[in-house]
């Protein structure tokens, strides 16, 4: 027993020194990040740009669509959902694949806005600190806002101006619960998923983007259905 709560204590003091570590690795990425270029200087280059919609131009399909399937608790939890982290880990391990990762929509952000596509852990900490940073100058609507105009959608189109425009030559405001389904999936691999790349790919993901809102009651299976039926 004594032998047990010793590996215990050891276990424990090796946690808080990782932990520690990850700490102060993380916090001075995103420090370095933001003598390059402030965070508020960061987001104004993404709400500045001549295109840019605003929350409230955003048709409400379109933003269950993002939601039910990029983070459906956006509304219920912080900067990061560990319960998000939880599950996400938990899948990985039963599929025996690494599809999910458990990032917030607002880690997302951190991610377009602060590090861009640096594919590094020390990048995945740093994000959480900018993350924390979003949500304390930003609500939640500017936040999801700024995720969907920093966004990639592939074929060259950043943000959902863009790649409504070039996808289906109409403005943002005016998709169809066809249309943005189709666009809410593709940011999660947009080289996968572009409507124009890989068709039948993009109709797979659509479909999970539907059923994902059919899940979480922003539509019903006859309207998903009525979706899938008619193609897009």
């Amino acid at each position: 027993m004594k032998l047990f709560k010793k590996l215990l204590i050891i276990l424990l003091i090796l946690f808080i020194l990782i932990a520690s570590f990850a700490f102060i690795i993380g916090f001075s990425y995103y420090s370095n990040a933001l003598k390059e270029k402030p965070l508020i200087a960061r987001v104004e280059a993404v709400t500045n740009q001549e295109h840019y919609i605003s929350f409230d131009q955003l048709p409400k399909d379109y933003i269950h669509a993002v939601i039910a399937t990029e983070d459906h608790r956006y509304y219920e939890h912080g900067a990061i959902d560990p319960i998000g982290i939880a599950r996400a880990f938990y899948t990985n391990i039963r599929d025996g694949e690494f599809d999910e990762g458990g990032s917030t929509i607002t880690q997302q952000v951190a991610k377009n806005v602060v590090f861009h596509q640096d594919k590094t852990l020390i990048r995945k900490l740093g994000e959480i600190f900018a993350a924390y940073d979003l949500e304390k100058h930003y609500s939640k609507d500017e936040i999801f806002a700024l995720y969907v105009n920093s966004s990639y959608f592939g074929d060259g189109y950043y943000g959902i101006y863009d790649a409504s425009m070039g996808y289906y030559k109409k403005a943002p405001k005016d998709l169809t619960l066809s249309e943005a389904s189709m666009l809410a999936g593709v940011p999660n691999a947009p080289s996968v998923y572009s409507p124009t790349v890989n068709p039948d790919l993009a109709k797979k993901r659509q479909k999970h983007v539907l059923n994902r809102m059919v899940e979480y009651n922003y539509i019903t299976q006859e309207e998903a259905n009525h979706v899938w039926d008619m193609g897009t």
